[in-house]
């Protein structure tokens, strides 16, 4: 095998493999929506999820440090999660 056809089949395994990450990706952004969304401390805060490659990142709103905590260890339970990024920050519910 010459390098050309080398080269040739490591793209092709490339090119199957990355729409199974993003699979794999959509499926963990579902897992890890639903145990968020199904947490009765998490559910109703203002969270985005974003995941590549396995690494959850978690943006927005949490009324506690516990729930931030909380939401972190959650997704961490999820299979397929690698890493989790944590950016959730607190935000106090203030009376009117």
């Amino acid at each position: 095998m010459n390098r050309r056809d080398a080269l040739a089949a490591i793209l092709a395994a490339l090119a199957l493999a990355v729409p199974a990450l993003r699979a794999d990706d959509d499926a963990i952004f579902d897992k890890v929506r639903q145990r968020l969304n199904n947490d009765p401390d998490i559910k109703g805060s203002r969270l985005s999820i974003d995941v590549k490659d396995g690494v959850v990142t978690l943006k927005g709103t949490v009324t506690e440090e516990r729930f931030k905590s909380k939401a972190d260890k959650l997704t961490r339970r999820v299979a397929g999660v690698k890493d989790v990024v944590n950016q959730l920050t607190v935000e106090s519910l203030k009376p009117r």
